[in-house]
This record gives C-alpha cells, sequence and structure tokens, in this order.
C-alpha cells in the first residue's frame, strides 16, 4: 500500500526563492484579512469604440487593460476609502493612487507598482504598465518596484478565464480582478435586447476595513465610467455619482 503523502514517480523540486515568498504571502493574506468578493461586469462597447477612434484619429494605441486602469483611478478619486491599507488598529487613507499591477513573469507572480498613478494621462499611465511588465518578464525589475502599491489590478482574461477571485495584497485593503471578454444579452433603453461583449470583474476587499455597500458604490462607479466616457482623466467626472 502506497504511503500517503509518497512521492515515488514525481520530480521533486524546494520550494524556494519567489515560489516561496509567494507561498508565504498568500498565506499571510488569507489568514490575516477577512476577504470578501463581489462579482459584476461591464459593456465593453464604449472601450472597444474609444479604442477605435483613437487609432482612426492617429493616437496611440491603448489596450482594454489600460481602460480598466483608468477608471480605477477615476472611480477611486470618488471613492478615496477603497485607496487604502489596513494596518489592524489603524486605517491610512492615501492622497494618490500608487497602483499594483499584477504580471505573469518566468520566475512566478510579480505586482509592480505604478507610482503616482492618479497624476498620469492615459498616454503615460499605459506607458508605464508596458514598461513594468516588461522588466518583470525579462528579469530586470528593481525591488523598490514591488513595493508601496495601494490598489491593485490583475487581469487573467487573455487566458481565456472568466471568472476568478483576486487574492488581497496586505496591507492593501481592495483587489480587482478581470476576466475575458463573454458576449450577453443586454435589454436596451427601448426594451430590446441585443447582444453585447461583456467582461467579468471580481472586487475582493478586506472586511475588516470596508463593508459591502461602499465597496458596490466603487465598484457601480467604476462601470459607468467604462460604459460611457472611458479614458477620460478624473477630474473631467468629479461629482459623477
Amino acid at each position: 500500500m502506497r504511503e500517503p503523502g509518497a512521492i515515488d514517480c514525481a520530480d521533486v523540486t524546494p520550494v524556494k526563492g519567489i515560489r516561496k515568498l509567494i507561498a508565504d504571502k498568500m498565506m499571510q493574506s488569507l489568514q490575516g484579512t477577512a476577504q470578501l468578493t463581489l462579482h459584476s461586469s461591464f459593456d465593453a462597447t464604449a472601450c472597444q469604440q474609444y479604442r477605435k477612434k483613437r487609432l482612426a484619429d492617429g493616437e496611440s494605441k491603448v489596450s482594454i487593460n489600460d481602460l480598466v486602469a483608468k477608471a480605477i483611478l477615476s472611480a477611486l478619486k470618488l471613492h478615496p476609502e477603497m485607496n487604502a491599507h489596513f494596518l489592524g488598529d489603524r486605517l491610512a487613507v492615501f492622497h494618490e493612487v500608487n497602483l499594483g499591477i499584477a504580471v505573469d513573469s518566468p520566475r512566478g507572480l510579480m505586482v509592480p507598482v505604478v507610482e503616482g498613478a492618479s497624476t498620469m494621462s492615459l498616454e503615460m499611465l499605459s506607458a508605464e504598465i508596458k514598461k513594468k511588465a516588461i522588466a518583470c518578464r525579462d528579469g530586470t525589475i528593481q525591488p523598490d518596484d514591488l513595493s508601496g502599491g495601494t490598489f491593485t489590478l490583475t487581469n487573467l482574461g487573455m487566458l481565456g478565464v472568466e471568472n476568478f477571485t483576486p487574492v488581497l495584497n496586505p496591507p492593501e485593503i481592495a483587489i480587482l480582478g478581470v476576466g475575458g471578454i463573454s458576449v450577453k444579452p443586454k435589454r436596451q433603453e427601448d426594451g430590446e435586447i441585443s447582444f453585447v461583449d461583456q467582461i467579468s470583474l471580481s472586487l475582493t476587499i478586506d472586511h475588516q476595513a470596508i463593508d459591502g455597500a461602499p465597496a458596490a458604490r466603487f465598484l457601480q462607479t467604476f462601470v459607468n465610467h467604462l460604459e460611457t466616457h472611458p479614458g477620460e482623466n478624473p477630474q473631467n467626472i468629479e461629482g459623477e455619482e
């Protein structure tokens, strides 16, 4: 009888380096936070039209992920309580957004941080996200670039994942997961049903620091931005609810 835990006929390697670091951080996250995930989606039509218009006007190419990142900044401007660290007996709410971007690298999951993202134009933000992702994949990312985030974005849509539950990156209190595109029915204002490209969203929060209702309002603002005026700067939509 084979003993439980036997590792015959298997390649065995020690868990060390970045894999060990990731393993420890994931366990610390799940054991030290009260994680709650809210699920939603958005109609990608406006984003797709915006991207086509940019190209037609001779402007730089931006991805859906770039527009999602910009929309996060716009929503955080109206819901700053989501841009925070939970420190046990203290809650630090930040004035600026240092946006973490989860990157799948040959060494494992990395989360480089775009510092001062809330002050950047869409073009600057897009360029900085690409720069940090490339540095992770070619191994030139600096340790200082992997810390200091205040809110994280993770996107598995390009890998065909429709829905998933992202894990918090403590002490941050929120992380937004983006899934792939699915064709779904949508009722228009005239009552007619049309089929549109929908992109799934999963917002995980630390319920110790933020409740479900304010997190849901943040998600509503975020979705509204992407469906009505993607790519615009946060200051251009101040007062939107």
